[in-house]
């Protein structure tokens, strides 16, 4: 079993800068991704980013080039450092882990709003 626990969600300006954390506990050795989702509300949840155990990254391509995804496995901690941020990025953000046994966990999810 692995637990998630997301923090640092909240209400910025456009343009602002946000960013959120996960901390791993439980069979974090069997972890084999770790990312970032979102859902807004009457959309489906979709992939922000993911990186894997060996450092490489995904984005989808609406966050490229302003978010950034990073990992410390000393700490087994997953960050997204979320930069420009847009309307459009409003969403519950939830953190993912999925073990080498392609099993997922999510966490509880953190709410982030983009608005003046």
């Amino acid at each position: 079993q692995v637990q998630l626990v997301e923090s640092g969600g909240g209400l910025v300006q456009p343009g602002g800068s946000l960013r959120l954390s996960c901390a791993a506990s439980g069979s974090i050795f069997s972890i084999y991704v770790m990312g970032w989702y979102r859902q807004a509300p009457g959309k489906q949840r979709e992939l922000v980013a993911i990186i894997r155990n060996g450092g490489s990254t995904n984005y989808a391509d609406g966050v490229k080039g302003r978010f950034t995804i990073s990992r410390d496995n000393a700490k087994n901690t997953v960050s997204l450092q979320m930069n420009s941020l847009k309307p459009e990025d409003t969403a519950v953000y939830y953190c993912n882990a999925v073990t080498q046994v392609a099993r997922d966990y999510w966490g509880q999810g953190t709410q982030v709003t983009v608005s003046s």
